[in-house]
């Protein structure tokens, strides 16, 4: 799996000793002060964002990756539309959960507690409002926490999605549980064995089927969604996630993989609801993977498969939106961060809102002027 963007070269350290060199003439200028917070962008929708966590016990089965816990516990965060505009803004992620995704991530070039600070736009345990209300579940890549998808996720509750978003116990650098442990990464000692990518996404499916479950039935504000409404959105792993969830579940309506390799196998006869890849360059037809290619050909209902030029693979998620803060740089020549997180919320919830809203999405059926970017798959787009 991909880390975070690449880091930029090292900063050079000019060391001069003060015995050996004349003291530099001194500045009137202020010392550069380091960059404030990061803010997420504002959602695009009209309606205010209220957010709350859950945690969830499957007892039904073991935790696959810790053999001494015979139950999976899930956090679940929770997005969606209220009448509350003021109040305390939810934290991005906890002081100790920034600490270990930067460690685990190798950076090392900004305070470890960085990310807590970042800003984001959703009201904290606000009290919901509507009902019966559209349903999108997302996963986020291997190794990333849910939080790392806030952006997409607030823009979505923000045009009246409910959105229930997963953090995979053990698959991600920091995971805070009920009792206020943090669950570390054990999935990545075993992230090269082989089978490991699809036994991964087999229990993806099952996380899902279970949070479905609970939401659904058992939560005590399971009246504000519509279960004839599900859909499922998931970026890297997360993405391929949606695959496996779907052919397993039959209540997930419509799917979109965001730039996932393609781990479960759709059946040889074929798979009928609505589906859309959106990817970087790396999922051109022919291109370097070509799981799509093979999945392709087994879509048989409404299908696209979107390209964006110059997006890699954390485009789609709030990594780029928090780059600077957190001392890395870009790729050359990629695409800005705000401009991946416009197109991805734009055709994100175009998807969502003809196949969940059945409201008709032009924007759907061929390139547009206004996002030159986006490339339709495979008629009009080539191996670059």
């Amino acid at each position: 799996m991909r880390r975070l963007l690449t880091l930029a070269a090292g900063l050079a350290v000019l060391a001069a000793s003060a015995c050996s060199a004349p003291a530099p003439p001194r500045s009137d200028a202020p010392p550069a002060k380091p960059p404030g917070p990061a803010t997420l962008p504002a959602p695009t929708g009209p309606r205010p964002v209220g957010t709350t966590a859950l945690h969830l016990t499957d007892t039904s089965r073991p935790d696959p990756w810790d053999l001494d816990v015979d139950a999976r516990e899930l956090k679940v965060t929770l997005w969606y539309p209220t009448k509350q505009r003021e109040g305390e803004r939810a934290p991005y992620m906890t002081a100790k959960e920034a600490e270990l995704l930067l460690k685990g991530s190798g950076i090392a070039t900004t305070p470890y507690d960085t990310l807590s600070k970042t800003r984001t736009n959703a009201v904290k345990d606000a009290d919901p409002e509507g009902k019966k209300l559209p349903l999108v579940v997302l996963s986020p890549g291997f190794t990333k926490p849910m939080s790392t998808l806030t952006s997409l996720a607030e823009d979505l509750a923000s045009r009246g999605y409910i959105v229930a978003g997963i953090d995979h116990t053990y698959e991600s650098y920091a995971t805070t549980l009920s009792d206020g442990r943090v669950a570390e990464c054990l999935a990545c000692d075993s992230d090269t064995d082989p089978g490991s990518h699809a036994a991964l996404v087999q229990g993806r499916a099952a996380d899902v089927s279970f949070v479905l479950d609970q939401l659904t039935s058992t939560w005590d504000r399971s009246g504000l969604i519509d279960r004839t409404r599900i859909a499922m959105v998931g970026q890297s792993i997360g993405g391929a996630s949606v695959v496996a969830a779907m052919v397993k579940d039959q209540r997930i309506r419509a799917g979109i993989d965001m730039d996932g390799t393609s781990y479960a196998r759709i059946p040889k006869s074929g798979f009928s609801r609505p589906f859309m890849f959106l990817g970087s360059r790396d999922h051109v037809p022919g291109g370097p993977d070509n799981s799509w290619d093979r999945d392709w050909k087994l879509l048989t209902g409404w299908k696209r498969w979107l390209v964006l030029s110059d997006a890699e693979h954390q485009s789609f998620t709030d990594i780029p939106l928090v780059a600077d803060v957190i001392g890395i740089e870009p790729l050359p020549g990629m695409l800005p961060a705000a401009r991946g997180a416009e197109l991805t919320r734009t055709y994100v919830a175009a998807f969502l809102d003809q196949h969940l809203k059945s409201q008709r999405q032009p924007l759907l059926d061929k390139p547009s002027s206004r996002y030159p970017e986006v490339t339709f798959c495979p008629a009009t787009c080539g191996q670059s």
